[in-house]
């Protein structure tokens, strides 16, 4: 009985010591950081505010790739990657600790340090962590911070880099180069205090649209064991702008978003057929250098709003804009006047003959077949009043929905911000105002009896998102 009792014991304090074997494993998920480590993407961020465990989804992911036990990827041997803080102190109290606490003593080989004994590792600074990995090579978790400057990490081929908060643009360049040759991952953890930064443009907008981009945000409420109660308490101590960094994980100026309640979990939804009633007009917001903006609009019976596709192009005369919005038209099966023309709302400047040579904008798209409307509506602050009313989320549903193809537009309302006067920034805007143009033509609803297939569909589309979010 001694000896068993003995064994029970020896198992619970293995089991209390296997903090990775409790990772998400009780009655309470966290779902988000369940999303992190399912995600197939090779460049991953979680943009969260302060104790949302985004740290801890970075750390599990460093132990999962090192031991070769990541229940979502390829796994491997003799695994090589780095952590990155910002300063050797950070590296110590946050990314090295939780490392140490993921990481079973019976699953280290050696530690090498910078400073400090191995044998209490965590009140120094780590050089290597040497991991014994399941397929019986040996992993290296190495540490590095921003401070060391650029050249101390050349030179290494690895097989991922964890950024625990945001480093310097060259250190993520220099990172992205020691990855490349192994196929390896880059991931970051990071809450986003330093406004619109590289990481801002390159990741959250994703300008090239790179496939191997995949982000999410976390907030307090998505951490199932931060208590209500010190939510509440921490957001009557913060402004606006600050509540959206550190709760929310937002990317903010002093200025903020125009577009706040623009969610991409809510308003982006996977494409579907519209139906022919649905349909309803272009908008189109004219450029000759600068892009021209198209989209096409649809109504459904409830009043909702679809964007279901886009041109948005730069540079190109006003033959190749009408060739290119004539064929998406045809694709699309786009309903056409008694006259066989497409028709668009178009901002009034295109009426002008200074933007053409000896004929309008409008008179060139006329000729070509598309009776482009200019008696639009330009007042920014009815129309941003106006999209918000249709972002707005009454009865926990929006009337405003991108679908994903149109990432123009998806772009523009992460990154439209007001100025430091009373308008947006003209930067980027292009979606924006034709969006505005045809919002304030006040869509109509479809007109139609009960709902068919395809509107159930959506409601059932809509109800997942819900969830997700």
């Amino acid at each position: 009985m001694q000896k068993l009792r003995a064994i029970a014991q020896e198992q619970a304090r293995r089991k209390e010591a296997d903090h990775l074997a409790q990772y998400n494993a009780g009655r309470k998920k966290h779902k988000k950081q369940i999303a992190f480590h399912r995600a197939k993407q090779r460049n991953r961020w979680v943009f969260g505010g302060n104790r949302t465990g985004k740290t801890e989804c970075g750390a599990v992911e460093c132990v999962y790739m090192a031991r070769g036990i990541h229940p979502y990827r390829k796994n491997r041997k003799n695994v090589f990657g780095w952590v990155v803080s910002l300063t050797a102190q950070v590296q110590r109290d946050v990314a090295q600790r939780k490392i140490l606490h993921y990481l079973r003593p019976d699953w280290i080989e050696d530690i090498i340090m910078t400073s400090g004994r191995k044998d209490s590792p965590a009140a120094g600074v780590i050089d290597q962590i040497l991991v014994k990995n399941v397929f019986g090579g040996t992993s290296i978790i190495g540490f590095k911070s921003c401070e060391m400057g650029r050249e101390r990490f050349q030179g290494s081929s690895l097989d991922f880099v964890w950024f625990d908060e945001e480093p310097p643009g060259e250190i993520y360049e220099e990172c992205r180069m020691r990855v490349a040759d192994r196929k390896g991952d880059i991931f970051g953890t990071m809450t986003p205090l330093k406004g619109l930064t590289y990481i801002y443009e390159e990741i959250y907008l994703n300008p090239k649209n790179d496939p191997e981009i995949w982000y999410e945000f976390m907030e307090w409420e998505d951490n199932p064991y931060l208590p209500k109660s010190e939510i509440v308490l921490l957001a009557q101590t913060m402004d606006e702008t600050t509540l959206q960094a550190r709760r929310y994980g937002k990317f903010c100026t002093r200025e903020g978003l125009v577009y706040p309640e623009f969610d991409e979990t809510v308003h982006v939804v996977d494409p579907f057929p519209i139906p022919p009633e649905w349909q309803d007009t272009i908008s189109i917001d004219p450029g000759l250098k600068n892009p021209l903006s198209a989209h096409w609009y649809a109504v459904d019976y409830d009043g909702n709003v679809y964007v279901v596709a886009e041109h948005y192009a730069a540079g190109w005369d006003v033959d190749s804009h009408a060739g290119a919005i004539l064929r998406i038209s045809e694709e699309l099966g786009w309903k056409r006047d008694a006259r066989g023309r497409v028709t668009a709302l178009i901002d009034s400047a295109a009426d002008s003959r200074t933007l053409a040579a000896r004929q309008s904008v409008t008179e060139l798209f006329y000729e070509h077949g598309i009776l482009a409307d200019p008696h639009v509506c330009k007042d920014v602050f009815a129309g941003i009043a106006q999209v918000k009313r249709y972002l707005s989320q009454k009865n926990q549903f929006p009337n405003l929905f991108i679908f994903s193809n149109c990432v123009n537009m998806i772009r523009e309302f992460k990154g439209y911000f007001w100025g430091s006067g009373e308008a947006p920034v003209k930067r980027d805007d292009h979606a924006m105002d034709e969006l505005r143009y045809y919002l304030m033509s006040k869509p109509q609803a479809s007109a139609g009896g009960g709902k068919s297939a395809i509107e159930r569909d959506k409601e059932r589309r809509i109800r997942r998102a819900g969830r997700r979010r």
